[in-house]
């Protein structure tokens, strides 16, 4: 059976994400400034990759959640071993100091991506959903908030605190606060991780995440000619 999380960008962007999607064929992928992500559909046929490049820029590095194999011209750049967690037993709270993030806060936000690398994050991802973080000082030395939203789920991301804030236990108590909305909704959170990340794989698993199947993704850069004209279209 088919579900949302087997490939949660595309259940994303033909759903609740559909506004941030644009199309080339059989392709989809997120605005370049919301999210670097692209999918491909379920059954794709053997003109996909010429729909990658046609919705890509020459020599764009791109990366896609699926096993079809790469054409001989373009560069494959790593394969990626994630994991996905669900929540099963967390325990779910709104954080008195936890503040909502918005577009006014983005420099704040990403100058907190670049120290800590959390994983990518744009100029427009703060749209994606609820993003909170803790300041000290009037400072933003935490954050967490959503991204990806397959239905009937939401992904908790940017988990990231300032390292002369680390081990006051602050990443937690966003992701706690962040579930708190989700649940709110009568959504379920879900979190990635990149497989080597084992401590925060831990943390996960000890406040109630579990670990379930995941499929690899591939990075790979377009060639410098563009395969078929870039035709996009917002799907809505």
């Amino acid at each position: 059976m088919v579900t949302p999380l087997d490939d949660p960008v595309w259940a994303s962007l033909t759903g609740p994400h559909a506004r941030f999607a644009e199309r080339s064929g059989q392709v989809l992928r997120y605005q370049v400034d919301v999210a670097p992500f692209f999918a491909l559909p379920p059954e794709p046929d053997e003109g996909v990759w010429a729909d990658v490049a046609a919705l890509a820029s020459p020599g764009e590095t791109v990366t896609v959640h699926n096993d079809l194999p790469v054409p001989a011209d373009w560069e494959v750049l790593d394969r990626i071993a994630g994991v996905r967690l669900v929540d099963v037993a967390l325990e779910a709270a709104e954080d008195p100091e936890a503040v909502r993030l918005g577009p006014d806060d983005v420099p704040e936000m990403l100058d907190l991506v670049e120290r800590t690398k959390p994983g990518p994050f744009r100029k427009r991802t703060v749209e994606l959903g609820t993003y909170l973080g803790i300041r000290r000082g009037g400072a933003l030395v935490a954050m967490a908030g959503e991204r990806l939203h397959p239905p009937g789920w939401t992904e908790i991301s940017a988990v990231c605190t300032d390292p002369a804030y680390r081990g006051q236990g602050l990443a937690t108590r966003l992701v706690r606060a962040v579930a708190a909305g989700i649940r709110a909704r009568g959504e379920r959170p879900m979190m990635h991780a990149a497989a080597g990340n084992t401590s925060a794989i831990r943390l996960y698993q000890s406040i109630g995440f579990e670990l379930v199947p995941r499929p690899d993704f591939v990075v790979v850069r377009v060639p410098g000619v563009p395969a078929a004209p870039a035709t996009l279209v917002k799907t809505r």
